[in-house]
């Protein structure tokens, strides 16, 4: 155990004995943090998930495994990450004791509260009642006429058996088979009526999806939590506190949410429908050149800012002047080589090498994804005026290198107040915010679509060659 480690648990055991004595319970000295720090391993219970865990290009990913590291690193020791494919099983190891923490995102249900020790909260979610679009619009319960199905053992599941309490005619079913994932998109292809899902969720489903609609919330609000043994001391809830007290004063926890959620909390139907569709359409003829002069950045990124800037119209005009695919300004052409702004291809070659000088251009202490972020903001209104926000957020108290911050002041920068402090002036600030957050969803839709079209290439392999004769 490194020296820190030894002086965080030190605090932590005097912390909790502190408590005990002060509340005139018996004298019992904790042993779960000690076991845990002795053992050097923090055993994660979890689900598979866009936001729970995944094993991404480069690693493990997911709001919950970050969360759930960043712990492990707390403590100095090393974390295991062990995914379940139920609910119920995963509380089965946590009341056994074989794991530490469950983190599988779901909501916490006065049922589970009930029975599981719970770390801090730090997230709350309502339920959702989701249909597809077109379809009758369900308003309460009562209008359900066809299957509702939901995730075995979930806190879906424990709101519907809550509510069949009081309505006994209330018809649902739960499989094992389906995550919560697989349930939205059955709804969202007309292959299931009904689900529930929790906000989070949706959120990230419509950005596919967009024809999952909401008919209303079940139930509002339910906070989310890491479930603990309800047998075990609370030396480890104690850890627990400190280090989500920690993270939310550090701003890291910002930082994981706006990575996971900011943006894509806001939902555009027609927006969303549309891009989609021309990503089907419009993108392949445009695809290879994304690919090509991309460079070190992702040419799913680089495609999605030519969307936001000009939705792929390689003749797009703007009322400022700015043209093409990647709506370049005829100073920015020039510097970049670039004899037609409505050619396609030097349009993108043109863009995707200024924004590469962008991101070069921020400091190097700021870490990915953030850098990426604000070289966005930069390309929409500029590096005078990006750096007059980081400015102001320095000002503030608030850290100029985290996105999360940097974003919240872009939009003072069209206030008297403000912009008249700074060096740069006036600025759209609002618009490059936005403008910012928009790329990150189409970039999200990319990803994802591109990895249903690469999985869809596999199964088609794989059937091609069960078919082949044996030689």
């Amino acid at each position: 155990m490194n020296s820190s480690s030894f002086y965080k648990l030190k605090y932590l055991i005097t912390l909790l004995a502190g408590l005990i004595l002060t509340s005139c319970q018996p004298l019992h000295i904790p042993n779960s943090l000690n076991e845990l720090v002795a053992g050097k391993v923090l055993k994660l219970a979890t689900v598979y998930g866009r936001t729970t865990y995944y094993i991404g290009p480069e690693g493990p990913l997911g709001f919950e495994y970050e969360l759930a590291k960043g712990f492990a690193d707390y403590l100095g020791i090393e974390l295991q990450v062990y995914p379940f494919y139920s609910y119920p099983a995963l509380l089965a190891q946590i009341s056994s004791g074989h794991m530490n923490i469950g983190a599988s995102g779901d909501a916490i249900t006065p049922a589970v509260s009930s029975q599981y020790k719970l770390g801090p909260a730090y997230q709350q979610v309502s339920h959702k009642l989701v249909f597809r679009q077109g379809e009758e619009r369900p308003r309460t319960l009562a209008d359900i006429t066809d299957t509702l199905l939901v995730v075995e053992g979930s806190s879906h599941a424990q709101t519907l058996l809550h509510e069949a309490t009081e309505k006994p005619d209330l018809i649902w079913q739960s499989t094992p088979d389906k995550d919560a994932e697989e349930l939205l998109q059955m709804v969202a292809e007309g292959a299931l009526p009904y689900t529930l899902a929790d906000s989070n969720a949706l959120a990230i489903q419509r950005r596919r999806y967009p024809q999952l609609s909401i008919g209303f919330t079940v139930r509002p609000l339910l906070p989310v939590a890491w479930l603990l043994n309800p047998s075990q001391d609370d030396s480890l809830r104690a850890a627990l506190i400190e280090y989500f007290g920690l993270i939310q004063q550090n701003g890291r926890f910002r930082v994981l949410e706006d990575k996971y959620f900011g943006h894509i909390r806001k939902f555009n139907y027609v927006d969303t429908r549309s891009f989609i569709q021309a990503a089907k359409t419009e993108l392949p003829l445009y695809k290879e050149w994304f690919k090509q002069y991309a460079g070190d950045n992702d040419w799913r990124l680089l495609a999605a800012m030519s969307y936001q800037e000009s939705h792929w119209q390689p003749d797009a005009v703007s009322v400022t002047g700015v043209k093409g695919l990647m709506m370049l300004t005829r100073n920015t052409a020039m510097d970049m080589n670039v004899t037609s702004r409505i050619d396609a291809e030097q349009s993108i070659r043109g863009g995707a090498q200024y924004f590469s000088s962008l991101v070069s251009r921020i400091p190097d202490r700021i870490p990915h994804p953030d850098r990426v972020w604000m070289a966005l903001a930069a390309y929409n209104i500029g590096m005078g005026h990006l750096e007059d926000a980081r400015v102001l957020t320095e000002r503030q108290g608030a850290s100029p290198d985290l996105w999360v911050e940097v974003k919240q002041r872009l939009p003072l920068l069209r206030q008297k107040k403000y912009y008249r402090t700074t060096k740069y002036g006036y600025a759209r600030g609002d618009e490059a915010k936005q403008y910012v957050e928009n790329i990150r969803r189409y970039f999200d839709t990319l990803v994802w679509l591109e990895e249903r079209h690469t999985a869809g290439l596999e199964d088609k392999l794989k059937n091609h060659t069960k078919l082949m004769p044996s030689p």
